[in-house]
């Protein structure tokens, strides 16, 4: 939908009041229409704001990526709504039909498979989509209830379902929702199906029109044992003593993550109180996610009161996990994803089975610590660095990530069963971090002394990502190409011996001395020009690495400084 023009008269030009009544008009859902109809009353009667809203909320759709849809929950084209994820399960349900058709070579109709976390809307949103998907012939299942993101992806394999969709925005406010969309074998899209989705959304038609006298039906009743039983054989330790400290932050992780837990032998697990149960106003944090400041407060100060060994923070469809610690000086903190995505690949790899897995492969992304390719190179394994994102990580190696045991992203995403779930899982990522932690402490050990000793086999490496916001996008295109045009020739003093430019994989650009190594690219999700930093220090034992520590510090924040000044007018 082009951006419409305006009139001298009452603000509005006729292009934008003629879509805004359209949409009011064809908008199935009465509170909707009627919150873009008080908006088009304001914008007549002169209110500036409102017709800035209007013409926002009207001046394009949504769009459908590899990750499906995301935004904030408000009526128009431009909004979470159900007009919207209507007209979504619409378009899914047409590229579905032309790629597998609505039954299978027996027969039988073609499974998909629907979830939802425990946002505003989401369990309305999961129905419709389910109706209409259902209104087209598909077998489709319903979960329950609000359940985790992994849970569906899991039910996706475990099923043989031609796709899934899950209603969920992660992590992001409480104003907004989202639709994720998983293919055959649970596998989150990648282009050109995201297209083609796109294009078949745009000739979906009206969502008023769009059949949704579909009746689907409810999941299989051991689905969601069958997923937590799978999660617990991630602890075939012996050693059960652990004391854990888990909040899911006011989402759906909490009574799987106690379940699963359950069932791995870890009955020593306490609540954060006011974060157990769902609530999708998140009330205790400013955000909900685990990486932003204030966000565990809450989680380890439980941990120090308890005396815990280990602190889990799901998000609220717990597909990433956080792993908190108790340090040396008594202080707890959580570690960085490339601390656990460290932690927990050597775990794996320490582990597989060669004769199940002859030629393992472990994966990252482009932008997380390189100490996973040291750790798989010292294992015999396959390693791969991807771009940014699980769909991406998933299918690393051949294409289609044959021998898959690991992968991981920077941003707490941890694949530690890909077999089972074919995309991050905060569930199964903590399960394999108490059994570790358990038994660890069995021989008077921690998971800081593992990483300690993989610092000093493969090196110190130092990680920090810096996030420049801006208020508007097309700053950061800006930057990009003033950085493109004038690239550094040295960092922290030392000569830049490889200036990359990503494009046209992506849109970014990798640094490297012989130690430091800078990638710059705009974030997929927010308004920010996003920098990953990393210091690679060799150690010479154990006994080096405090000084080790301390002086990677202290240049870690000199390169903090010189990337900022990069982008400063």
């Amino acid at each position: 939908m082009s951006a419409p023009g305006r009139s001298t008269v009452d603000g509005l030009g006729p292009g934008l009041r003629d879509a805004a009544m359209q949409w009011v008009a064809d908008d199935p859902d009465p509170a909707d229409a009627a919150e873009l109809q008080t908006l088009l009353a304001g914008a007549r009667n002169g209110s500036a704001a409102d017709l800035a809203d209007l013409t926002d909320r009207m001046s394009a759709p949504l769009a459908f990526g590899t990750a499906g849809l995301r935004g904030p929950l408000r009526a128009g084209p431009a909004g979470m709504n159900l007009a919207v994820v209507r007209r979504a399960a619409a378009g899914i349900a047409a590229y579905l039909v032309s790629t597998d058709g609505t039954s299978g070579p027996d027969g039988a109709p073609n499974i998909v498979v629907v979830g939802h976390d425990a946002r505003h809307r989401s369990a309305e949103f999961a129905l419709d989509a389910a109706k209409v998907l259902a209104a087209r012939g598909f077998q489709v299942l319903l979960a329950p209830g609000a359940l985790p993101t992994p849970v569906t992806a899991f039910a996706v394999r475990r099923l043989g379902a031609v796709a899934g969709l899950q209603v969920t925005a992660s992590h992001n406010p409480p104003q907004d929702n989202g639709l994720k969309v998983y293919l055959r074998g649970g596998t989150q899209l990648v282009g050109p199906a995201d297209s083609a989705i796109e294009a078949a959304i745009a000739a979906a038609g009206p969502a008023r029109s769009i059949d949704d006298s579909g009746v689907p039906l409810r999941w299989p009743t051991d689905l969601l044992e069958r997923y937590t039983a799978r999660v617990a054989t991630l602890a075939p330790g012996t050693a059960k003593e652990l004391r854990i400290a888990a909040t899911p932050l006011h989402g759906v992780g909490g009574e799987t993550l106690l379940r699963a837990m359950d069932l791995a032998g870890f009955t020593d697990v306490h609540l954060v109180p006011a974060q157990a149960l769902p609530d999708p106003d998140f009330p205790t944090v400013t955000s909900p996610n685990p990486e932003e400041p204030g966000a565990t407060d809450q989680l380890l100060a439980l941990a120090a009161e308890v005396d815990a060994d280990l602190a889990i923070a799901t998000d609220p469809d717990a597909d990433r996990c956080s792993i908190g610690v108790k340090g040396r000086d008594g202080r707890w903190r959580m570690l960085s994803g490339d601390e656990s995505g460290a932690l927990l690949g050597d775990t794996i790899l320490s582990r597989v089975d060669r004769i199940t897995h002859p030629d393992p492969l472990v994966a990252t992304t482009i932008v997380s610590s390189q100490l996973l390719g040291r750790i798989a190179a010292a294992r015999g394994a396959r390693y791969d660095e991807t771009l940014t994102g699980f769909k991406w990580i998933v299918r690393a190696g051949d294409g289609r990530g044959t021998g898959l045991i690991f992968g991981y992203e920077e941003a707490l995403g941890l694949a530690v069963d890909p077999e089972a779930v074919r995309d991050k899982d905060g569930i199964s990522a903590a399960v394999l971090a108490c059994d570790l932690a358990a038994t660890l402490k069995q021989h008077g050990r921690t998971v800081l002394d593992v990483l300690d000793e993989l610092a000093v086999r493969h090196g110190l490496h130092t990680t920090h990502a810096v996030s420049l916001r801006v208020a508007d996008l097309t700053q950061i295109a800006v930057w990009m190409a003033s950085l493109r045009e004038d690239l550094p020739t040295t960092l922290l003093g030392e000569k830049v011996l490889t200036a990359t430019d990503l494009l046209p994989l992506t849109d970014g650009i990798r640094l490297a001395t012989a130690r430091t190594r800078v990638v710059v690219r705009p974030s997929g999700t927010e308004p920010k020009l996003k920098c990953y930093l990393e210091i690679v220090t060799p150690v010479g034992s154990s006994d080096d690495l405090p000084a080790a520590r301390a002086s990677a510090g202290i240049a870690m924040d000199r390169l903090r400084h010189e990337v900022r000044q990069l982008f400063q007018p």
